[in-house]
């Protein structure tokens, strides 16, 4: 025991920030960092240090999925030293804190090394134990996973850059990203886009609603809404498919989404859009007479960045030409986890 305590270190707080995204999407968050005011350090896969910025107060990046301010730093070589130092450091956060209700309990890691989950969840384990046998009240009241939702969250996130190497955090800001569940019945992956965007926006289609899905086909988006209760007009040339064919909440129009229209003073409370098409021509032709003209309340829009350097277009987008800062009362960009070479914007049109 005595060796592996020697092994074992809690090296202390970090003055920085930790950031997570998704992998492949390392130096696009460097780059949206650096234009935040952040200064990168060190990186992964799936994730990028701060070496100065880091507080609970950044602003809203869209490719960080979790943000751990000034998060502490433990070493060890054995599973069962990692799982000491952080009951250690998590008792020890608790000193002056009484915890009344449900807490977040977020294990992670790096993807870029084979076993790295296993040796996470490994630690986690034996970290479950130790809380249990120290804090049995505080133990029952975890909740195991990433949390729902966006902005500040209080618990314990650990993250794993390496097999010896974990940052350990109390507070984080989370972006909202989640890994969305499937519906045998949706017609397209593109189903687990719109299901993710809702948690970003903190609302999503109700009974009664009525949402325009522009570049509808084959359908996940208007699936998803029609599940929901809304009624839906799906707008595409091509045709619908799965639980969207033929669904009685979803009425189909062919046609170009670029020329459809709401009729003489009618307003949709959603819109949709998620076109394959050059972002700018989306926002020039379709967000701007939107969104200026009132024709939507809220709206769920995916804009391709795949021939586009994508933190410019952030910029862009971010700017104050931009239709989504003229014209919603509150807006958020986001690289979700069910995305690829593209960003959700989802927000609230102005009343």
């Amino acid at each position: 025991m005595r060796a592996v305590l020697a092994s074992a270190r809690s090296v202390g707080r970090n003055a920085g920030m930790l950031a997570t995204c998704q992998p492949g999407s390392e130096a696009f968050l460097i780059g949206e960092l650096a234009g935040a005011g952040c200064q990168p350090g060190a990186s992964g896969p799936g994730w990028v240090s701060c070496e100065e910025g880091g507080n609970a107060d950044r602003p809203d990046l869209a490719f960080a999925h979790l943000l751990l301010p000034a998060p502490h730093e433990i070493r060890a070589e054995s599973v069962n030293a990692l799982a000491q130092l952080a009951a250690e450091f998590f008792t020890e956060s608790l000193r002056d804190e009484r915890v009344e209700g449900a807490w977040p309990e977020f294990w992670s890691c790096s993807a870029g090394s084979p076993g790295l989950a296993r040796r996470a969840g490994a630690t986690q384990r034996v970290f479950d134990e130790l809380l249990r046998c120290k804090l049995s009240r505080v133990a029952r009241l975890a909740v195991p996973g990433m949390p729902r939702g966006v902005g500040a969250a209080r618990g314990l996130f650990v993250f794993f850059t390496g097999f010896n190497r974990a940052l350990l955090s109390r507070n984080a800001v989370l972006g909202g990203q989640r890994r969305m569940a499937d519906d045998s019945l949706a017609p397209s992956r593109s189903f687990l886009k719109v299901e993710e965007a809702y948690g970003v926006l903190g609302a999503g289609p109700a009974p009664g609603e009525t949402v325009v899905d522009l570049g509808a086909a084959p359908g996940g988006w208007s699936y998803s809404a029609a599940r929901r209760g809304a009624r839906v007009v799906a707008v595409d040339n091509g045709p619908l498919k799965g639980g969207a064919l033929d669904h009685p909440q979803i009425v189909h129009y062919r046609q170009d989404a670029f020329g459809f229209q709401p009729g003489p003073g009618a307003a949709f409370d959603w819109l949709f859009c998620d076109l394959v098409e050059e972002p700018h021509h989306v926002l020039r032709d379709l967000v701007e007479p939107w969104l200026g003209r009132g024709w939507c309340r809220r709206f769920v829009i995916n804009l391709k960045f795949g021939r586009t350097e994508p933190v410019v277009l952030l910029q862009e987008l971010r700017a104050a030409a931009s239709p989504f800062v003229r014209h919603p009362s509150d807006f958020r960009i986001r690289h979700l986890y069910h995305n690829r070479e593209e960003f959700t914007v989802v927000g609230t049109v102005k009343s």
